[in-house]
């Protein structure tokens, strides 16, 4: 279900035009908070669980602890995926917004950039507890570099290698594969009898801009030059993207119909047996809802090169839910009361224990609830491998126009035209010449 709704995020980042951002333009909020509505807070947060009334049943418990704490009522709406960006960039163009809200990690430096959420400088990072509190990875992930975070990390999550343990065992694979080698060879000896080595959510923009973006870090590919303009078809992008298309053009153990997925068909193939590996976010939940017992897979680092070294170690995008406050607030104290509620370590441990998620604060992490194997091997990645997806203004687009050049290659493969690497620079050429003129 979680890769469902940040899937529908970012569907909904792909078709809108940010007009708000005018190329890094400022707020059209007009003017910053105050402190004239001291006793209650406007609170949108995001579709996390089951159902919005399902998060509604999690949520309103911890609101009411606030309220007791501080006398503060804070007055909660969920608000689906499908209808969070919408209805953010109508606040930030009106200024009438929530006091706080929930953002997706990826849209942070874009929403940033309209200049209506609240910098988190270090004065304002005291007052929620300091800033050493947070992964240093979730905190790349919540604003452009060089500038004050536009938000702080709420629930965190990463990518990871999962494997079927029985398949790998009857297929004489001793140990997952650490290295795109490996996972290559290895599945080719699961690509039999109908079975496929893994399966790729190939209709998924989403997901296809997060792997183009993890393997084109591990080939050297920065996706926008230093001065933030687009950089989609340098050689190393290409190899990357070459690399992924090639698991159902090339070495033949993704199933061609993989292309067509995006809705969480690689789920229920990995769950079913279907495939012997998959590289997804906390699938924990979805793969018990499957029928799949927790002993049957494993989860290790998504592979890398052999011989890599720095960046090209990644093997994951930072995922993750942000936590931002409207910079016109009309009660800032109780705002930044409720971020250090939220971010504090029961209320981290209650909440992403509920969700499945990873807490980004470090001392939440200690807790059992997070000791399970697959969490443990997340958490690691997390806090060792995982870099944040380019934070810059047109972020947003650049996920859509990748995503999509990488679905047209896999759309191609899945029929059994060539792609080469001239194809597919002409893709990413093309996604390119799309992104706006600045």
């Amino acid at each position: 279900m979680r890769i469902n709704r940040l899937a529908a995020a970012t569907a909904v980042v792909a078709t809108l035009a940010l007009t708000a951002t005018a190329c890094g333009g400022g707020s059209s909020t007009g003017g910053s908070g105050d402190n004239s509505s001291p006793k209650t807070l406007t609170y949108w947060a995001s579709n996390q669980g089951t159902s919005l009334e399902n998060d509604k049943q999690v949520l309103e418990p911890e609101l009411r602890k606030f309220e007791q704490q501080t006398g503060i009522k804070v007055k909660l709406e969920v608000i689906p995926w499908s209808d969070l960006l919408n209805r953010i960039l109508a606040a930030t163009t009106s200024g009438q917004g929530p006091d706080v809200l929930n953002i997706g990690n990826t849209w942070s430096a874009s929403l940033q950039a309209t200049g209506a959420l609240l910098p988190f400088d270090e004065a304002t990072f005291g007052k929620i507890g300091g800033k050493d509190r947070f992964l240093p990875a979730t905190i790349a992930s919540a604003g452009a570099a060089g500038k004050d975070p536009a938000a702080v990390p709420l629930y965190s999550m990463a990518y990871g290698l999962y494997y079927n343990k029985k398949m790998f065992q009857a297929a004489g694979i001793e140990r997952p594969p650490a290295t795109w080698d490996e996972l290559v060879a290895d599945g080719q000896k699961l690509t039999k009898d109908g079975k496929y080595g893994i399966a790729v959510e190939g209709g998924n923009v989403s997901e296809n801009v997060h792997h183009a973006f993890t393997l084109g870090k591990q080939h050297g590919a920065d996706w926008f030059d230093a001065s933030g303009k687009p950089a989609f078809d340098t050689p190393e992008a290409v190899a990357a993207i070459k690399q992924y298309v090639d698991l159902i053009a090339k070495d033949k153990i993704a199933a061609p119909g993989n292309a067509e997925y995006a809705n969480n068909q690689t789920l229920t193939d990995f769950a079913t047996g279907k495939v012997g590996m998959m590289m997804w976010q906390s699938a924990g939940a979805n793969l018990k809802s499957h029928g799949m017992n927790p002993d049957d897979y494993g989860v290790a680092p998504v592979p890398v090169p052999a011989g890599a070294s720095g960046t090209k170690l990644t093997s994951s995008m930072v995922a993750g839910i942000n936590l931002a406050v409207f910079k016109n607030t009309k009660n800032l104290n109780g705002a930044l009361d409720f971020v250090k509620f939220m971010t504090g370590k029961d209320e981290q441990i209650q909440l992403n224990k509920t969700y499945g998620s990873i807490p980004p604060v470090k001392d939440a992490q200690g807790d059992a609830a997070f000791a399970t194997p697959e969490l443990q091997a997340l958490s690691k990645v997390l806090g060792s491998s995982a870099q944040p997806l380019p934070q810059v203004a047109d972020e947003s687009q650049y996920e859509t126009l990748v995503g999509t050049a990488v679905k047209n290659l896999l759309a191609a493969a899945a029929a059994g035209k060539p792609v080469t690497d001239e194809s597919v620079k002409a893709e990413l050429t093309k996604a390119q010449q799309q992104m706006p003129a600045n």
